[in-house]
């Protein structure tokens, strides 16, 4: 089990209520990670988000390690 530091940025933050938690996971990438919040919180649809791990964009298939910091980044509306 890995501890990972989790921030959520604006739709995600609203829907958790939460700017950062810890989380103990045994997700190994930050997709499986995601699948394992996405299903303790019912995420609403907003098409394809951008993830960071350790302060640097990142795949979605990388590794994640103790310690990590993961950011799930909303597309931006704008107009």
């Amino acid at each position: 089990m890995n501890e990972i530091k989790v921030e959520y940025f604006a739709a995600l933050r609203e829907h958790t209520g939460l700017g950062a938690e810890q989380v103990r996971t045994a997700a190994r990438t930050a997709a499986e990670l995601f699948a394992e919040l996405d299903a303790r919180y019912g995420f609403p649809e907003m098409g394809r988000l951008k993830v960071a791990v350790n302060d640097e964009f990142g795949d979605w298939d990388s590794n994640l390690a103790d310690g990590d910091s993961v950011v799930f980044i909303p597309p931006v509306a704008g107009g």
